[in-house]
């Protein structure tokens, strides 16, 4: 089993859907599209914003705590089907769903209470996950590291309004204090082997080298571990050889 992770418009989804295809094998995805919560959370961030520019200091995002167990309960749900199986591939990871709620908590838009709670619900879902399939932990972690610029560009890209800096500028400090997030997760990381994927010098959607340079550093890794044989290396090899040209 294979868990991407990486901040917001870091490619997640596109390269899951590319390694699915590439592997033969099944992709699960984060819930967006059909997520009630996402929109309302990103305004009740902007309305809590201003409101401790005005002074309230006490301002939180009532939708915090509600988009973080949203996303934690569909996660635990999704992991335990993955699995079951020994083939998958899954673009979000639950082992990094507390950044979010850690950071929502020190930007004032969750209260400690929120933050002790998910906490403590985390850890009972992290308990019963080898008891719920036969596996504890993925294969591989692979973190697509992007910069600001590179994250703001292809979040512009896919248009979701309630994400656009345009649309909410509080959202600015939000993404930062993300990315300042992930660099220490990155760092503290070991349920599984991690692979980091540099996302700014690699455009696996638009470039077909940067592409292939990818699936062969992942390939390289998977071999390394044990998780695929010198045949299927080598096949797959001929397969890139043959994208190219």
């Amino acid at each position: 089993m294979i868990t991407l992770s990486g901040i917001i418009g870091s490619g997640k989804s596109s390269l899951t859907e590319i390694l699915a295809k590439e592997l033969g094998t099944k992709a699960y995805y984060e819930p967006v599209k059909d997520n009630p919560v996402l929109p309302i959370f990103y305004k009740g961030n902007e309305i809590a914003a201003k409101k401790r520019a005005e002074g309230d200091k006490e301002a939180t995002n009532p939708y915090a705590y509600l988009l973080q167990t949203f996303f934690l309960n569909r996660r635990f749900a999704m992991i335990k089907k993955a699995m079951q199986d020994d083939n998958n591939i899954l673009d979000r990871s639950i082992y990094e769903d507390e950044i979010f709620m850690r950071m929502n908590t020190e930007m004032g838009n969750a209260t400690q209470v929120e933050y002790d709670i998910y906490k403590s619900l985390l850890h009972n879902m992290m308990e019963e996950l080898p008891l719920a399939s036969h596996k504890k932990s993925p294969d591989l972690m692979i973190t697509i590291k992007v910069s600001y610029e590179t994250m703001i560009k292809r979040i512009e890209k896919r248009g979701r309004d309630y994400e656009l800096i345009e649309k909410d500028p509080s959202l600015v400090d939000y993404y930062q204090r993300l990315l300042k997030h992930y660099d220490i997760w990155m760092k503290e990381y070991d349920a599984s082997p991690l692979l980091i994927i540099d996302g700014d010098k690699y455009d696996f959607m638009e470039s077909k080298e940067d592409r292939v340079q990818v699936l062969e550093t992942v390939e390289n890794k998977l071999l390394e571990l044990g998780n695929i044989s010198e045949e299927q290396f080598e096949h797959l090899r001929k397969k890139h050889q043959a994208f190219l040209n």
